[in-house]
Order: C-alpha cells, then sequence, then structure tokens
C-alpha cells in the first residue's frame, strides 16, 4: 500500500515527502525569488538620448575642458626648471673618471664639478631635486624589503627586525638599522652649488636641507627609539646597512632634530617612487627678502661628491633646478589632457550636429503618416 500510494503521488506531479523536506535527491528550484529585486522590477530611470540633450553636453564639455586645458598648460609652462645629467657616461663629461672607478667597495668618495649657466634668472623659491632612471623602486620584494615597525621607533624591531627585511637584516650577527632593500640602496651623492659672479669669484648658493620631507612622515611614520637623545648609545649592538658609509646616528650629528631615522633625506628616499625614471627633492633654496632673483642669470658649478654608482643597471643621475606654481611642479600633461578631451568632444559634438541637420529631419518627416 505504501508503495502505492509513492507512485500515485508521483504520477499525480507532487513530489515525495522525502524530497518536499530536502532528504536525499533534493530536486534544487532554479528560479530566482519573486521579489522587486530579483526580478528586476525596481523603478529606474532610463534615459533617452537624443540629439537636443547629447548636443549640448558635447558642447559644454568641451568649451569647459579647452581653457581649463590651456590655464594648465600655460601655468606648467611658465614654471622654470633646468636638467643637469652627471651620470658621467660621455668621456666628454667632467664626472667621467668617477663613473668609471667609483663603486660600492670604494672606500675614498671622488669629486667632480659640473659647469652650467643659466640663460633666465629664477625669481621664487627653487627647488634642487636629484633624479634617477632605470632605477626599479616599485619592484614588489623591494617595496616589502623594510620594517615599519622599527623605523617608528620601536625597540623590540631595532634589536630583532622583520624578517621582510633578508637578506639585509643582520651583518655581522648584528641586527642591520635601519633594516631592508630600500634603506640599504640610500641615495647619498653630495651636491653643492655655486655661483660665479663677472670677476670670477665663487659664491655658495645656501641650500636648505629640512622641510623637504613630508610632515606625517617626519612626525608619525619615522621616530628614533627613545627619542633623540644619545642616539649613540640607543643603536649600540646594531649594525649599518651594508652600502653606507656610516651609521644611521651619524647622518647629521650636528642637528639632534635631523639624524638617525628622522633624517630628511632618509625619510625621502624612503618613500619608494612608483615609475623606474624619478625625482626626489634634496634641498631649497629659499628667495631673499631683499627682492632679487633667487638665482641670477651667469655662470654656476655644481660640485658633486660622486657615491652612487649607477652603471650597474645603467641607470642615470641628474640634478633638477625648478620653481613651482599653485599646481605643483612642471608637468604639462594634465593640460594636454584636458585640451584634448575638449577638443575631442567639441569636434563630435560638431560631426553630430551635421548628422542630425542633414539626416534629422529626414527620418522626422517619414515618422509623419501622410
Amino acid at each position: 500500500m505504501m508503495a502505492s500510494n509513492y507512485n500515485a503521488k508521483e504520477e499525480d506531479g507532487h513530489q515525495p515527502a522525502a524530497i518536499a523536506h530536502g532528504g536525499a535527491g533534493t530536486v534544487k528550484n532554479k528560479k530566482p525569488d519573486n521579489t522587486a529585486f530579483k526580478q528586476q522590477r525596481l523603478p529606474a530611470w532610463q534615459p533617452i538620448l537624443t540629439a537636443g540633450t547629447v548636443l549640448p553636453a558635447f558642447f559644454v564639455i568641451g568649451l569647459i575642458f579647452i581653457p581649463i586645458g590651456i590655464g594648465l598648460f600655460v601655468t606648467s609652462n611658465n614654471i622654470k626648471e633646468l636638467e643637469i645629467d652627471y651620470t658621467g657616461v660621455d668621456m666628454s663629461s667632467p664626472c667621467y673618471n668617477c663613473s668609471q672607478s667609483y663603486s660600492w667597495n670604494s672606500t675614498k668618495p671622488c669629486t667632480c664639478s659640473v659647469p652650467f649657466s643659466l640663460d633666465q634668472p629664477f625669481e621664487s623659491n627653487v627647488f634642487m631635486y636629484y633624479g634617477l632612471s632605470n632605477f626599479y623602486q616599485n619592484h614588489r620584494r623591494y617595496v616589502k624589503s623594510r620594517d615599519d615597525s622599527q623605523l617608528n621607533g620601536d625597540k623590540a624591531s631595532l634589536k630583532s627586525p622583520s624578517k621582510e627585511c633578508e637578506p639585509y637584516r643582520t651583518s655581522d650577527e648584528k641586527p642591520i638599522a635601519p633594516c631592508g632593500a630600500i634603506a640599504n640602496s640610500l641615495f647619498n651623492d653630495t651636491l653643492e652649488l655655486y655661483y660665479i659672479d663677472p670677476n670670477g669669484s665663487r659664491t655658495a648658493i645656501p641650500l636648505v636641507k629640512k622641510g623637504i620631507a613630508w610632515w606625517t612622515d617626519k612626525h608619525v611614520k619615522f621616530r628614533n627609539p627613545g627619542g633623540n637623545d644619545n642616539l649613540t648609545v640607543v643603536f649600540q649592538g646594531t649594525s649599518k646597512p651594508v652600502n653606507w658609509r656610516k651609521s644611521v646616528y651619524e647622518l647629521d650629528p650636528s642637528d639632534p632634530d635631523n639624524n638617525g631615522f628622522i633624517n630628511e633625506d632618509f625619510i625621502v628616499w624612503m618613500r619608494t617612487a612608483a615609475l623606474p625614471t624619478f625625482r626626489k627633492l634634496y634641498r631649497i633654496i629659499h628667495k631673499k627678502p631683499n627682492m632679487t632673483p633667487t638665482l641670477p642669470l651667469g655662470q654656476y658649478i655644481l660640485e658633486v661628491t660622486y657615491n652612487y654608482p649607477v652603471r650597474s643597471f645603467e641607470g642615470r643621475k641628474r640634478m633638477i633646478l625648478s620653481t613651482i606654481s599653485w599646481m605643483g611642479g612642471k608637468n604639462p600633461f594634465l593640460g594636454i589632457a584636458y585640451i584634448t578631451v575638449g577638443s575631442v568632444c567639441f569636434f563630435l559634438g560638431i560631426v553630430l550636429l551635421i548628422i542630425h541637420h542633414k539626416y534629422g529631419n529626414r527620418n522626422h518627416s517619414a515618422d509623419i503618416p501622410s
């Protein structure tokens, strides 16, 4: 009787009790729930694109973007910038001998002088950058090779750095401070600028070394263990990075607020660049209060202490002098992008207007019954 009843229910189109209650052999229903969301019955706005809405949009975008692009482009071009390559690849370069003979294992620094001239004066504050090419600071293992806890002044991380710093974690069985590949490759060229007056005498240009790092990096992310007092004792028992000539507490011993982990040259380097060709702020030349040009036109000499070899990775080194504007440094890309987008929209608006004028009335009259 039970078997006959079970078969009868199946013939009537009803599911057995075991299947209906989710037992073995359950048949899953793939139909979405009968809700407004799953059945796509929610109220929606579906715009109808017509010539009356599309054409004004194209023209408005063009009329707005083109003036903005022209303003950005002109502002960028008004920024004065001078770039000096001192890699020393060419035999005629004053730094050729240094580039050929210097390496990380060299014990004596090499110096060279690069003369150059300014054809126009730099009126406002001037920012001096160093630039590197073909240096991939964006490599994944390179970016991870650091210990942020150590750099933030954690004493436990100072004695036991993170394993991410390998192979620059320990040296001579001592923990490295600061550890990692980023710190180990710190840019350590010394750049000095001199003005040559008409009499031939040299005048040193004062270069400000503080105020070049981000405020959050200087005061939040980077701290010395135990404050800034007696860093020699604090870093005792640690080792300097392999490629460094001096320890971290000797970066700027004359200024306790710019020594150790809070040294601004070190902080600027630790903020890795996104592209293999980059520049980083090195010094600031402040405008003098007597309203004379910050850098008058004339002859100059760039004195370089050549400590940073780049021939091993076919890199290039350069010094950049630049002013800034309200939009930052010299970068014409944003202005060109605005002009390009605005011009394309304006051109498309004209093309669509001609098509609409030529064929729009014809299609409209065809829809009207005779």
